[in-house]
């Protein structure tokens, strides 16, 4: 196979996230996270310190969301939420940005948002992952198209002093037709446009719609070194019986074949 598994399990924010988690599934998926060693758990600020204690010389970062899932708390709340997180355990933040103010154009209360979350978190040697929700900027705005508004975006987050940026929550959800909502998070097109969007010191993230390892290998293949997942463990599987066939193949045939590409 064209990537071990340690490699792509370090592209794995095993995320926590869900509304109704309990403290059981806290812990159940910080185990989980600590057994197929990923490179984060993605959790709410309050379960910081437990997720921290869980994890302790596992090798797993603690990853703490911040202003989540819509990025709508006041710039002075994500810095104080951002200190306790840090306080209590996370290296990582993710943040999400403030984007009624960037669809309005204040592109400067958008930076001083950002910015101030990144300051904190260096402070505390922790790095930040920047939020900006795609499935919500499918027609642009500020007077820009939908490519030429993330764009912009990155690059403001760069000057602010994100570490990465990150193209979903997993919880952008927007009305259908039909009267539902749905999402459709991480896309090829938005992955790609990302990284070309930023300096080879931003790293770039995927997040919602990426469920199986077709998918991670599409990330990482698009240039994304981190992917927020719920399926870990089938990844891990999967990957596993992959390796497996490979290897018989070889033993049968002399050769082997590559991973097909996947979607999202």
């Amino acid at each position: 196979m064209r990537h071990t598994y340690e490699e792509l399990a370090k592209m794995i924010d095993h995320s926590l996230l869900h509304p109704t988690m309990t403290d059981q599934d806290l812990e159940d998926g910080c185990r989980l996270a600590a057994k197929y060693q990923v490179a984060s758990v993605c959790i709410k600020p309050y379960a910081v310190k437990r997720a921290a204690e869980l994890l302790r010389g596992s090798g797993v970062f603690v990853g703490a969301v911040i202003g989540f899932p819509h990025g709508n708390s006041a710039t002075e709340s994500k810095r104080y939420e951002t200190e306790l997180a840090c306080r209590d355990g996370a290296v990582e933040i993710d943040m999400v940005v403030n984007l009624g103010k960037a669809l309005s154009g204040d592109w400067e209360y958008v930076e001083r948002d950002v910015k101030a979350v990144c300051d904190e978190a260096h402070r505390h040697g922790a790095k930040v992952k920047v939020i900006f929700e795609n499935d919500y900027l499918t027609k642009g705005g500020a007077g820009l198209g939908s490519d030429e508004f993330k764009v912009r975006l990155c690059k403001l987050c760069e000057r602010a002093g994100a570490d990465w940026v990150k193209t979903s929550s997993g919880y952008g959800f927007v009305k259908q037709p039909d009267g539902s909502y749905n999402y459709k998070g991480a896309t090829e097109h938005d992955l790609a446009l990302m990284r070309a969007s930023v300096s080879a010191k931003v790293q770039v993230k995927a997040a919602g719609g990426v469920r199986d390892l077709d998918g991670l290998i599409k990330v990482r293949d698009l240039g994304g070194s981190r992917c927020g997942a719920t399926a870990t463990a089938a990844m891990r599987e999967e990957h596993r019986r992959r390796a497996a066939a490979e290897l018989a193949g070889q033993g049968a045939q002399g050769g082997g074949g590559a991973i097909g590409a996947g979607g999202y």
